[in-house]
Parts: structure tokens; sequence; C-alpha cells
């Protein structure tokens, strides 16, 4: 009787252990729960991978702490919004993510494994348990779709290069801003806003611009060669870092066209009642780009007086009347002349 009375409570024993262990989280509410990782779920959110890894998976996540990342961030020279703001975080992240579910007992010296990303990573046992150069500080952190190890560095792909883009740099990535870089160039703002800062930029895309020019009835060349064209694009220019979050109803920010101010009104975003910011927030090493549909034509803003084409019929009227006009002054002066040595 003692001895079942024993195996019924090893039997219970087991199976309560057993309920206290099976996990109930997804592998994101588990890093949330942690309190260790606050700054890879933002880069998951950031990067919008939350639901991938909520999905049903089996994933396996190397997560790196929050010490790990601001080693990183250290190492770098930049701020954690800097890296979050980085075009290439998803690749990052998907490095450190493996389909399948590898426990620290499937592990052998020297494993390859293939993540997400399609790089691999290699695993070592000597001396601890290695992932690349980053030590696994705790294996084996269960949950509902997968299995976490904790890391103690940031795991980089090989092919990567994390480098910081300034706010020009945005505009080059894009096809979609190629008038606004030519306009740059051509006013000699490039190195300006490629200085340390910080500035926020309200870029206008290539539909923008060509809006503009058939309101002014004028071609893209014509437009970079107006003399007032810096005046327009430092209209664009806010000192200092202004992100979405910081605009309130009403706000008036200076510009870099001095005296020339942007009036900002909340519902969606607009700058001086009718341009938009349609994309907000696109983070740089020295400032901030925001997106609008319109471009921003300043008060102090003019065209120049358009210089006729040899061809044009105005031009040929003009030449007709100064031809009439030079003819009668001949005969004018033919005429007085007669008077005089007569």
């Amino acid at each position: 009787m003692k001895k079942f009375i024993a195996l019924l409570l090893s039997m219970m024993l087991f199976a309560m252990t057993s309920v206290a262990a099976a996990p109930t989280d997804d592998i994101v509410d588990t890093a949330i729960d942690n309190g260790s990782f606050t700054i890879l779920v933002q880069a998951l959110i950031a990067a919008d991978l939350v639901d991938t890894l909520r999905g049903d998976g089996p994933f396996t996540v190397f997560a790196p702490t929050d010490e790990a990342f601001e080693d990183l961030l250290a190492d770098l020279g930049v701020t954690a919004e800097q890296l979050l703001a980085h075009p290439r975080l998803k690749e990052v992240l998907l490095y450190h993510v493996v389909s399948g579910q590898v426990e620290s007992t499937d592990l052998t010296e020297g494993l390859v494994a293939e993540t997400v990303l399609g790089e691999e990573v290699e695993f070592t046992l000597v001396g601890g348990v290695f992932v690349n150069e980053s030590e696994v500080t705790l294996p084996d952190v269960l949950a509902t779709n997968g299995v976490i190890h904790v890391i103690d560095k940031v795991l980089v792909p090989e092919a990567f290069s994390i480098e910081f883009d300034t706010v020009v740099d945005i505009a080059l990535s894009s096809d979609d801003f190629s008038i606004l870089v030519a306009a740059l160039t051509k006013a000699g703002l490039v190195s300006a806003l490629q200085a340390d800062g910080p500035f926020t930029v309200f870029a206008p895309t290539n539909a923008a611009f060509a809006a503009l020019l058939a309101k002014l009835d004028i071609t893209a060349e014509e437009l970079l060669a107006q003399s007032d064209l810096a005046k327009v694009l430092l209209y664009h220019v806010v000192p200092g870092l202004v992100k979405a979050g910081d605009i309130t109803d009403g706000l008036v920010a200076e510009t870099l066209n001095t005296g020339n101010s942007l009036t900002f009104t909340l519902g969606s975003v607009f700058i001086n009642g009718t341009t938009e910011v349609v994309t907000a927030d696109l983070l740089a090493l020295n400032g901030v780009v925001h997106v609008i549909d319109e471009v921003l034509v300043p008060a102090n803003f003019a065209l120049d007086d358009p210089i006729p084409e040899t061809n044009d019929d105005s031009l040929m009227i003009w030449m007709g009347l100064l031809l009439v006009l030079g003819s009668g002054l001949v005969i004018i002066s033919r005429t007085f002349a007669k008077k005089v040595t007569a």
C-alpha cells in the first residue's frame, strides 16, 4: 500500500511538473514577458515581424538581450532609434531565426544551420555553447511555437554592413525622389544636408514635383535653373529633430529659409493646410525625413522672367517692330541731316 501511495505521489508530482513546464505563450509574448528583450521586441515591431513570429512555426530564435543590443549601439556609435529605423533591420533579425525547433540537445560541435535570412550560423560547444561569436547564456526557453536561446551578442550577417544613412542618403535610396535629389545637387545643398544636423526634411515625391511643374507651366530643367531654387528647398528643412509624435495642432516651425515658417495641423499631419505627410519618421543618422505629397512654395519664391526662344512668335513680332522703328529712325535722321546741310 505504501508503495502504491509513493508511486501515486510520484506520478502526481511528475504531472504537476509537466504542467508547470508546458509553455503557454508564443515566442513574441515570451520575450515581452521576460522583460530583458525590450529592444528586440521594438525591433520586431519596427521590422513588421511580430505576426510572423506569432505564427505556427516552429521557430528557433536566438534572442539578444537589451545589454547585447546596448553593446552593439555603443560599438556603432548610434542610438536605438537610429538602429530601429535602419532600412535593413529586418535582415539582421531574420539572421537570428532558424526554421524548426532546435533545442540545445540537438546541437553538435561544428553544426551549421541555415537561418530564415538564407545565411548560415555555426555552433561550437567548446567552453560553452556558441552560435558564431555569441554565447548562449540561457538555452531552451520553450514557447508554444518554438524555442528561444538567449545570447549575449547581436548576430550580424557576414554579407551585411550596418551603415547609417543621412537625410540625403534616404532620398538617394529611392527613385521616387530623383527630382528632389537633382534639385539639391543643383542648389549645392547635398553636402550641407550630410552634415551633423539634426535636420527635419519634408521630402516631396516626383509626383509632387510633377504637379508643381504643371501648375507653373515649366519643365523640370527650367525649375532647376531658377535663381530662387535654394529658397524652395530650404523651405523644406527645419533645424532639429521633429518626429511625427512631436507635432502638435497649430505648431509653427521655422525653416532654414530664414523668415519663412511652416504651420502644422492634425487629423492626419498637414503642412500649411494642404500638404499632407504621407510617410513619417524615416530616421537617419543626422535627422528625420517625412515624405509629403506637395512641394512647399515659400512666399519669397518668384519665377525668373522667361527668356523667349528663337522660334517664339512673340520674338518675331518684337523683332519686326524693332526693324520698323529702326527704319523710321534712319529716315528721320537722314531728313534732319538734309535740313541742316541746306
